[in-house]
């Protein structure tokens, strides 16, 4: 199973942006993950200067958004649409992305849901509960 620690994650999207400006060609999941940073323009010059983000903590006390936690839930829910899994997932972004007129606040409603199911598993000490994940979904419609 992959598993990248928190740098890895860090410095594979500062690469994924540094290879796009350079032209560079991009794996599958490079792509991926770029169509993810040109959603979020706010945070192009973060990744633009790794070296000065790279080791920042990010916590909930700091009343910010951890961007590389953000990107990297986009890029899951990226993967999970791509294969509806949870098994669901996908028809319930349409209703979504239908209900809220744009799919970047789709995506955001998707990525609260996970963001949830995730902490509550941490919490827990548990899986992520798929079903608790899917009814966070419906909830939203």
């Amino acid at each position: 199973m992959f598993n990248p620690s928190r740098d890895q994650v860090r410095r594979f999207f500062c690469d994924t942006w540094a290879r796009y400006g350079r032209s560079e060609p991009l794996s599958a999941l490079e792509q991926t993950a770029l169509q993810v940073i040109l959603l979020h323009s706010e945070y192009h010059g973060l990744l633009e200067d790794p070296e000065r983000h790279l080791d920042r903590d990010y916590t909930p006390e700091s009343g910010g958004v951890n961007p590389f936690l953000h990107l990297s839930l986009h890029l899951a829910i990226a993967e999970q649409l791509s294969i509806d899994q949870p098994r669901g997932i996908r028809s319930a972004f349409e209703a979504l992305q239908t209900r809220l007129g744009s799919e970047h606040d789709a995506l955001h409603a998707v990525l609260e849901c996970l963001g949830e199911t995730l902490w509550q598993a941490q919490r827990q000490g548990t899986g992520p509960d798929e079903r608790a994940y899917l009814d966070c979904l419906a909830r939203r419609l």
